[in-house]
């Protein structure tokens, strides 16, 4: 399969509820969420063949870590040179939302 960009779709909120409880039910008091501001998702998406965002699981000293990369339409991840990889997000907690479905 290649990608074209309209790969994903809104899922349920009440999907997306059930799948965060899940989680956090399985990992209390870990990392629960990850922000990227938009410049950076932007200038992600902006580079050269990009058809969309993949998004790894890293740790970093035992810290959840969310790694964000550009996949072109061959679906792999854009790594050449002067291709952006980006992490530095904000981890909930403690950059969280007011409560609500998905944080508890």
């Amino acid at each position: 399969m290649s990608f074209n960009g309209s790969e994903s779709r809104a899922i349920d909120p009440d999907k997306a509820r059930e799948w965060t409880k899940s989680f956090r039910e399985a990992h209390p008091g870990e990392i629960i969420a990850h922000f990227f501001g938009r410049d950076i998702l932007t200038e992600i998406l902006n580079q050269k063949d990009c058809q969309g965002i993949r998004f790894y699981y890293g740790s970093d000293g035992g810290v959840p870590q969310l790694i964000a990369v550009g996949a072109d339409s061959e679906e792999n991840d854009q790594l050449s040179d002067n291709r952006i990889v980006a992490d530095e997000s904000c981890p909930c907690p403690s950059s969280c939302s007011q409560p609500n479905i998905l944080n508890s």
